[in-house]
């Protein structure tokens, strides 16, 4: 099971950085499930739609945030999964700058692409060991750093353009695994950051904290915990 929230920072500590530099909050959200979630196959940069769990879960998500503080934008992968995730809660929030990035994408997974995830391990063991972070796939995938330097490089440019705003970001669940490990190494992420689960992030000036990750407070409510497919890194 996902966890609900994972802190990096003392409050204190948080709230002091705060203070000092104005810094843009970030909340990054996973997309909805897809039926090749559902039955553990490789996506990466495929681009297969929502099923109906993905889309309740959407709406859930959307409904969750809408009573927070209104976003100055939302930005999303572009792949289908994830924009429509972003769609639903741009509309909810009531949000018209929503922009889609290629940077935003999940892994690019090569020849690993449309493969049952154990079938995938049992090829490739190197590739998910998660200790090779320079281990590219063949078939022209990346690395764990390439993802890495992508996703951090894109969220440095939107977090120095909304200092001292709210922003929602829609991904994916290695991308999203990079960005949580990126501010704080420790996290255990790995493989349990659910579909639609939120991580908070402060960011700006090269700081990044970490608040929340995981959290699935939302999904609770209407039973999408039981058979939840957590990020494995490669079919997110």
């Amino acid at each position: 099971m996902a966890d609900r929230a994972a802190t990096s920072r003392p409050a204190a500590a948080a709230a002091s950085s705060i203070g000092i530099k104005q810094l843009a909050e970030v909340v990054v959200v996973r997309h909805g499930e897809t039926s090749w979630n559902a039955s553990h196959i490789i996506q990466g940069q495929m681009d297969p739609e929502l099923n109906e769990t993905g889309r309740s879960q959407a709406l859930v998500v959307a409904r969750r945030l809408s009573r927070e503080v209104k976003p100055a934008a939302v930005y999303s992968s572009d792949l289908r999964r994830a924009s429509e995730t972003a769609r639903i809660i741009a509309t909810a929030c009531g949000v018209s700058n929503l922009v889609f990035a290629q940077a935003l994408r999940e892994r690019h997974m090569g020849d690993l692409h449309g493969l049952v995830y154990p079938d995938a391990v049992r090829r490739h063991p190197e590739i998910f060991s998660w200790d090779g972070r320079t281990q590219e796939i063949p078939g022209g995938g990346e690395s764990l750093d390439q993802l890495s330097q992508r996703c951090v490089s894109y969220l440095n440019t939107v977090a120095e353009k909304h200092k001292g705003e709210r922003v929602i970001v829609v991904t994916h669940g290695a991308s999203t695994e990079e960005l949580c490990l990126h501010a704080d190494p420790t996290s255990p992420v790995r493989g349990k950051l659910h579909n639609t689960s939120i991580c908070l992030f402060r960011i700006g000036d090269g700081e990044w904290i970490l608040e929340k990750a995981g959290d699935v407070a939302h999904l609770s409510q209407g039973g999408f915990l039981e058979d939840a497919f957590g990020g494995d890194g490669a079919s997110a």
